[in-house]
């Protein structure tokens, strides 16, 4: 396996090469604005720390989000474009997941079991948020994906330990803010290899936007005709 990570669900251009056992090389670049400048130079990046060509590769995972629309589908394109011109697969992995992981690879082995909440910036003062369970052997969704205001997550969730730039935002709504805060191509990486040395069937590239653009089509018709 020589695989390649992307995600631009969050504020990090992050890219990461996996052998299937361990990270090659990794990069990650805090960038809010910046995902379509900036990933494809990360990807040429970590191809040449690991002196690794594109035809070496065997798969694609990118980061689904949930995220926002323009910097997601960043990654998500990108992937497919890659994975196409290899003629190799492209996996999707859920985004959030990808942060309770590298919490849980933080944490180790011995750590104590437990749960925590997820939340990442959706704007309009409103989260991407799931819960999780973390164990000795991994990590567990507890609920699916949801994009709420941060106010209106139950009190029971908020009081979680919470990693992303959500509890940073908004440390009155969530518990212990975790130093985990956007996702990382090598923990994203190496969750998309353990499950695929396990057998899992990871899910396709469709982006979890969760919520319609902001940009809409305008539904007023202009007249094209000269006003006197």
């Amino acid at each position: 396996m020589l695989l390649l990570a992307l995600d631009t669900a969050t504020s990090a251009v992050t890219a990461a090469l996996h052998d299937g056992t361990r990270t090659l090389a990794a990069s990650s670049v805090i960038s809010p604005q910046g995902h379509g400048e900036l990933l494809a130079p990360a990807i040429r990046t970590v191809l040449a720390q690991a002196g690794v060509a594109p035809a070496d590769l065997t798969e694609v995972v990118t980061g689904i989000g949930p995220g926002p629309f323009t910097g997601l589908r960043v990654g998500v394109v990108t992937a497919a474009t890659f994975a196409h011109a290899l003629g190799i697969p492209v996996h999707g992995l859920c985004s959030l997941d990808a942060i309770a992981h590298q919490v849980h690879l933080e944490r180790g082995p011995q750590a104590e079991p437990g749960q925590i909440v997820v939340a990442t910036d959706a704007r309009r003062r409103e989260v991407y948020w799931a819960q999780y369970e973390l164990t000795a052997a991994g990590i567990r969704a507890c609920t699916q994906p949801a994009v709420d205001r941060a106010a209106d997550i139950s009190e029971e969730v908020g009081a979680l330990p919470v990693a992303g730039r959500g509890g940073q935002l908004y440390p009155e709504c969530f518990g212990d803010a975790l130093p985990v805060l956007d996702v990382d191509a090598a923990a994203l990486a190496d969750l998309a290899a353990t499950r695929l040395h396990a057998g899992v069937c990871l899910p396709g590239i469709e982006p979890l936007y969760l919520r319609r653009p902001d940009a809409v089509p305008s539904t007023k018709t202009k007249s094209v005709l000269r006003q006197r």
